[in-house]
């Protein structure tokens, strides 16, 4: 006779009851989340299916993309053009340097030098494959940098499903929605649909970016389309003062746009600590972008010399492109969630627990689809946890604290743990911070007024580091050593 064991509380079944489902496990959503959940479990013996949306540069309800936002249109496509519009002040920078330490008898004769000896120390730091070249003067190809963007995407997208096949996760191209608490069905790419049986169903949609409901917000972009543009613009106006609004402000000036940053409070990056948001003010507005705080748009008209943007304050700007940086919605409305009653909150993002189960028991949600924190080493963590606490034996509960992030402006910024206003009122004795601030030699030449600046929050009492931050060059990479003090610190 067989038996039957209670775990947790409910029956245990057996081989012959579990052996009706055609997986172990069914990802909706394979991006960074999505893929890791999938592998992982995987390895741990269980049979698993994933679908996602064809692939496609730019987002919408019906595309998407093995490998999701970071890897298709967002980390790493931002990135590449972050680093590309980095290139443009250096040259500037070395051609200034080279002309201040040079006698020349005719300036054509002597640039014509300088251009070689620059252009082949840029050659050998790839300045060429992002889009620069450095004659007579120095040019800027966007079309060239976009085509090894998408050239990488493409690259990533490919071993992304790879990683998927070598696990051995059964990948469907469509569009999947839950039809049951253990049914889903995917809509392929001819129009057939099929459904698919799992124990589990895991949500890993991820999110899409917004825009702001005013008149002709249609003639807006968002991120998506701002990382794919036919043209450079030489003019933008940018609406948002979060990462996506700072970085591609940065992005456009170091490639030679107008750029007009529009926000709503006094500084950007509201929630980070206030003294490293005013140091990014300074270096955005030193480098020539326009800063309009406590302002918002109220109406884009196109017209024939382009978009007339028009702000609360009654002044009118002409855009070539306007980008709405206003934030980003969870991807759920299109998931069928009403059907099998799983929860939602105000915002559309699913509802989980600590394990990241939602109110039915079979279906679990990771990532941006659940708006806790929405960062792509987030998700990787939360997928890992899922399947070590479903299929791995082992519950774990992912821990949202001193998770390090960085703002990819030029320089940029980089944080770990508390800023020194939720360290004042987190803490239960005094706080302690400690500044070092100072200008990098290669600006001593070029007068640029860009200091670096490196800040520790520490208990008084303890001398426990709680929290870390710098803006510069470099400050992602450097930071990573705080990054292992405060979580050492925290964590003892």
């Amino acid at each position: 006779m067989a038996r039957k064991m209670l775990i947790n509380g409910e029956l245990e079944k057996s081989n012959q009851e579990e052996s009706h489902y055609d997986f172990d496990l069914f990802v909706i959503g394979a991006g960074s989340g999505g893929v890791r959940a999938s592998r992982f479990s995987a390895q741990f013996g269980a049979k698993v299916g994933i679908c996602e949306l064809p692939f496609h540069p730019i987002s919408s309800e019906v595309i998407g993309g093995v490998g999701g936002t970071c890897v298709i249109r967002g980390c790493v496509p931002k990135k590449i053009l972050v680093y590309g519009a980095s290139f443009g002040p250096e040259l500037e920078l070395f051609l200034f340097e080279a002309l201040l330490y040079s006698k020349p008898i005719l300036f054509s004769q002597t640039l014509k030098f300088i251009s070689c000896e620059i252009y082949n120390f840029w050659v050998r730091l790839d300045a060429r494959n992002y889009g620069w070249e450095l004659n007579e003067k120095i040019d800027f190809n966007w079309k060239k940098l976009l085509q090894k963007k998408t050239e990488e995407i493409i690259r990533l997208n490919g071993i992304y499903k790879r990683l998927l096949s070598n696990a051995g996760v059964k990948l469907y191209e469509g569009e999947g929605k839950v039809v049951g608490p253990n049914e889903v069905e995917v809509t392929q790419l001819d129009g057939t649909k099929i459904c698919y049986s799992a124990k589990h169903i895991l949500i890993a949609t991820g999110g899409r970016a917004q825009r702001a409901a005013i008149p002709g917000q249609e003639l807006a972009i968002t991120s998506d389309e701002a990382l794919s543009l036919d043209e450079l613009p030489k003019r933008a106006v940018i609406l948002g003062g979060g990462y996506i609004a700072i970085e591609f402000a940065s992005i456009w000036r170091g490639m030679g746009c107008t750029v007009d940053l529009f926000f709503r409070k006094e500084l950007p990056l509201r929630g980070f600590d206030d003294e490293m948001r005013a140091v990014v003010a300074r270096n955005l507005e030193g480098r020539g972008i326009n800063l309009h705080p406590r302002t918002s748009l109220t109406e884009l008209v196109k017209t024939e010399e382009g978009i007339k943007v028009v702000t609360d304050h009654g002044e009118e700007i002409m855009a070539d492109v306007v980008l709405f940086a206003t934030g980003r919605v969870p991807n759920t409305k299109r998931l069928n969630l009403e059907a099998v009653d799983v929860e939602l909150d105000k915002t559309g993002a699913i509802k989980v627990d600590e394990y990241s189960r939602t109110n039915i028991p079979s279906i679990w949600a990771i990532g941006d689809v659940t708006n806790r924190m929405n960062l792509t080493p987030v998700a990787l963590m939360e997928g890992t946890l899922f399947a070590k606490t479903v299929f791995g034996g082992q519950p774990c509960k992912p821990d949202y604290s001193n998770i390090p992030c960085a703002i990819f402006c030029i320089p940029p910024l980089s944080v770990v743990g508390l800023s020194e206003e939720q360290a004042i009122e987190q803490a239960k004795g005094d706080v302690l911070v400690f500044t070092s601030t100072f200008n990098p030699m290669k600006n001593t030449v070029s007068g640029r007024q860009e200091k670096t600046i490196m800040k520790l929050v520490v208990d008084a009492e303890t001398d426990k580091v709680l929290g870390a931050s710098m803006c510069g060059p470099d400050a992602a990479e450097i930071m990573q050593v705080s990054v292992v003090f405060v979580q050492y610190f925290m964590n003892s």
